[in-house]
């Protein structure tokens, strides 16, 4: 993975890489809807505070399991809440809740965040045998 981190030798899933990733784009995430209109509170501003939550919650309960399969099963739901967020932001640009600029940052960080989430699945599925 990543940053040298491998989750077979991790204790705790706050030591992994790609869960501090995406505990710092939730948090990114939790501030930039704090701007987003009121009317927004139970839509578009729930909607990614929810999805960019699950990313890492779902690394979290994954490597819990401690089972490779479980872990697997779970990144992949945390790479579908990444998908889920990304359109979230796309949309927020383009209804003007977020400006381009920021929109564009966060699509940098998800697009990176994916490719960390990717490249462990694989790697995972290479110890387990999975094709």
């Amino acid at each position: 993975m990543e940053g040298g981190t491998d989750p077979e030798h991790i204790r705790d899933y706050r030591d992994l890489r790609i869960w501090q990733d995406a505990m710092e784009l939730a948090e990114e995430i939790y501030r930039i809807t704090t701007g987003f209109p009121r009317e927004e509170v139970y839509g578009m501003t729930s909607q990614m505070r929810r999805s960019s939550v699950s990313i890492a919650a779902n690394i979290a309960e994954g490597f819990g399991r401690d089972q490779r399969r479980s872990f697997i099963h779970y990144l992949r739901i945390a790479q579908g809440s990444l998908k889920e967020l990304e359109t979230h932001i796309e949309l927020s640009k383009r209804v003007g809740l977020m400006a381009e600029k920021v929109a564009g940052d966060f699509a940098l960080r998800t697009e990176r965040l994916g490719k960390m989430l990717r490249a462990l699945i694989r790697k995972l599925e290479a110890k387990e045998g999975i094709e």
